[in-house]
Order: C-alpha cells, then sequence, then structure tokens
C-alpha cells in the first residue's frame, strides 16, 4: 500500500532545463522559419503584384494603340465609304443625262428615216438621189453610230456603278467589323480591378483557326481602301468620258442636222425655181396654142374664100380641054382669037397661081395643126411635171421640213 502511494518519477532538474531550453529553440527555429516564408511571400505578392500591375499596364496601353489603330482604319473607310457614295450619286446623274441622251436620238433617227420614206414618194425625174437623200442618209447612219456608242457607254457606266456599290459594300462590311471590334475594345478598356459582376471565362486563353494576323488585318482594310481608290478613279475618267462623249455626239447631231436641213432648204428653192419655170414655160405654151389656134382659124377661113374662084378657074380650063378635034384650034378671027388665047392664058396662069396659093394654105393648116397638137403635148408634159414638182414641194417642205422643226438638240 504505501508502494502505491508512493510519488510518481520526478524528471532531473537538469532534464527540466534541457526540455524548456529545446522548446524555446524549437519555437524559435518555427518562428523564424515563418518569418522567413512570411517576408519571402510579401516579397512574392509584391513581385507578382508588381508583374501583374506592369503587364496589366502593358495591356491597357495595347488596348488604347489598337483602338487607336482601328479608328484610324474606320476613319479611312469613312471617308473612302464617303468618297465612294459621293461619286456613284453623281456617277447616277451621269447614268440619267445618257439615257436622256440616248432617248433624245430616236426622234431625230425616226424622222430622218420618215422623211426617206416620205421621199420615196416622189415622182418621175423628182424620184432623184439628191444631196438632200446623201445627207438624210449619212444623218441616219450617225445617229445608229451615237444609239450604239450611248448604249455601249451606258452599259459601261451600270457596270462602273456595280463595282462602286461592290466597293461600297466592303466597306461597310469592314467598317461593321471595326465598329463592333472597336466597341469591344472600348470595354475592354473600361474594365478595371475593381469593376463589379465580372466572372471567370471558360476557355478565354485560345488561338481558334480564324484568327489572323496583324499584317493580314492591315491587309485587308488596305485592299478595301484601294479597291474603292480605283473604283473611284475608274468612275472619275468614266465621268470625263461621257462628258466628251456627250458633248461630241450632240455636236455632230446638231451638225449633220444643219447640214440636212440646208440641203432641203437648198433642193426646195431648185423645185421652185424649176417649177416656176416650167409654169413660165406652160403660159408661153399656152399662148402659143392660142395664137396657133387663132391662125388655124385663119387658114381655114382663107381656103375657103379661095374655094370659089379657084372652082370656076378650073372648071373654065377643063372644059375648054375637051373641045373636039378641029374645034380645038384658032378661028377666022385670028386677033379676037389671039386676044382671047392670051386672056385665056393670062387667065389660066392666074388659076395655076391659085392653086399653087390654095395648096401652101392647105399645107400650112396641116403644120398648124400639127403644131397645135405638138404645143398641147407639151402643155400635158408641163402640167405633169408642175404636178410632180407640187408633189416633190410637198413632200419636202410640208412633211420633211415641218417635221424636222421638231427636232431639238441639247447638251445632256
Amino acid at each position: 500500500m504505501a508502494r502505491l502511494l508512493q510519488d510518481p518519477s520526478k524528471f532531473h532538474p537538469s532534464e527540466w532545463a534541457t526540455a524548456n531550453m529545446m522548446q524555446r529553440v524549437s519555437t524559435e527555429s518555427q518562428k523564424s522559419r515563418s518569418e522567413c516564408m512570411i517576408a519571402e511571400s510579401w516579397r512574392l505578392v509584391d513581385e507578382i503584384e508588381k508583374t501583374t500591375q506592369k503587364t496589366q499596364s502593358d495591356v491597357n496601353k495595347k488596348i488604347e494603340q489598337r483602338r487607336e489603330e482601328i479608328k484610324f482604319w474606320k476613319q479611312e473607310l469613312d471617308n473612302k465609304l464617303e468618297q465612294i457614295v459621293h461619286e456613284t450619286e453623281i456617277l447616277l446623274t451621269f447614268k440619267n443625262r445618257l439615257e436622256r441622251a440616248l432617248e433624245s436620238c430616236k426622234e431625230p433617227l425616226v424622222i430622218a428615216q420618215k422623211c426617206l420614206l416620205y421621199r420615196q414618194r416622189r415622182v418621175g425625174i423628182d424620184l432623184v438621189h439628191d444631196e438632200v437623200e446623201r445627207e438624210l442618209v449619212k444623218e441616219a447612219e450617225v445617229l445608229q453610230g451615237i444609239i450604239a456608242l450611248l448604249g455601249h457607254t451606258l452599259e459601261q457606266t451600270e457596270e462602273q456603278i456595280r463595282q462602286n456599290r461592290s466597293a461600297k459594300y466592303n466597306l461597310e462590311m469592314d467598317l461593321k467589323d471595326k465598329f463592333t471590334a472597336l466597341t469591344i475594345d472600348d470595354y475592354c478598356a473600361r474594365l478595371t480591378n475593381d469593376t463589379p459582376d465580372m466572372m471567370y471565362a471558360d476557355n478565354a486563353v485560345k488561338i481558334e483557326g480564324n484568327f489572323v494576323s496583324p499584317k493580314d488585318w492591315v491587309d485587308f482594310s488596305n485592299i478595301n481602301v484601294e479597291k474603292a481608290d480605283k473604283q473611284r478613279n475608274n468612275s472619275l475618267a468614266l465621268r470625263a468620258l461621257i462628258d466628251g462623249i456627250l458633248s461630241q455626239t450632240a455636236n455632230d447631231m446638231r451638225k449633220h442636222c444643219e447640214m440636212v436641213n440646208v440641203a432641203f432648204r437648198n433642193r426646195v428653192k431648185e423645185v421652185k425655181d424649176a417649177k416656176h419655170k416650167l409654169e413660165t414655160l406652160l403660159a408661153m405654151v399656152m399662148d402659143e396654142t392660142a395664137s396657133q389656134e387663132k391662125n388655124i382659124a385663119a387658114l381655114k377661113k382663107a381656103i375657103a374664100d379661095k374655094e370659089g374662084p379657084a372652082k370656076v378657074a378650073q372648071s373654065r380650063l377643063e372644059a375648054r380641054s375637051h373641045r373636039p378635034n378641029v374645034e380645038l384650034c384658032y378661028d377666022r378671027v385670028q386677033c379676037s382669037l389671039m386676044s382671047e388665047v392670051q386672056e385665056i392664058t393670062k387667065n389660066i396662069q392666074r388659076q395655076v397661081e391659085m392653086m399653087k396659093e390654095e395648096n401652101l394654105l392647105k399645107d400650112a393648116l396641116a403644120q398648124a395643126e400639127t403644131e397645135l397638137k405638138g404645143l398641147s403635148r407639151r402643155q400635158l408634159s408641163l402640167e405633169e411635171e408642175i404636178k410632180v414638182k407640187e408633189n416633190t414641194l410637198y413632200i419636202d417642205e410640208v412633211l420633211c421640213m415641218q417635221m424636222r422643226e421638231s427636232v431639238y438638240i441639247t447638251n445632256f
């Protein structure tokens, strides 16, 4: 029992001292290691903070630089878009000018063709390939050539407008992407470490297959700008060409129109002069016809007046030529017979002269009647020719020249 109540084994004071020393040493060692760890941690935290701040500052600068690059290209694209839109609007007005010019050529061509068709109605000798017809044919050929040229130029203009709109579309798409990219980068530039409601983004650090290099990015916009510049320059050159074509074609149309009108005026003057001369000739023929008719009447009267004496003279001669046998001789009253013979001879001579005069009158009458028929034929021919000239004048002066007065050629 006494052993059970005996105190447990006690440590030696030296052991107690050693244990306390060991606790102190161990604690101090742990504290030292902890202090070193804390110092390293603060150093590491400070280093990471500085690195993070530096990296974030560098990223912020790069974002700002990127935003400036995007703004620069966006401004470039905006300028080119404004230029190409403005140029396209101007080119559309030139297209309208071409369309109006093309439409305005149709009426002069139709009129020229109608004039050629109307002039086919000329008749007789007036159906001639004259200067008017040559100028009309030339005018029609010139107008057809102008219509073909304007039509081809209009097709070129429509194609250039399409090219301009294609360049405009590319610029708009590029601008749209630039606007989106700038909006995103503006958002990124506004983000700070204190921005609320930020979360981690899974798979944020990745490179997808559709990423392009900065060089490709610049080249893409540069190509769009260069294409817009090229199409704008092409459009400017085409506008200058259109101006020249419209001016030249209008001058050509005016020139040929005036040449045709001058030819018409000269031809009308010629036909009027010819008609006036024919009318003068007709008046002369009609006067001559009247004179010939009077002449024929006078000749007929003269012949009628000579018929009585001629018949008596012929009857006497005929009767005395039938005296029989010896009765056809001189009788005893020689002197009286001689006197009678002389008188008969004289009378016979007079009768012969009367017969010759009658025949001459008949010949003159026949000739006069022939001339009258010739004058009648001439009158009919002149009247027909005057009608031909009147028909020609109606066609040229009334149908053609009045129709051509409606032709008005302006610069478009």
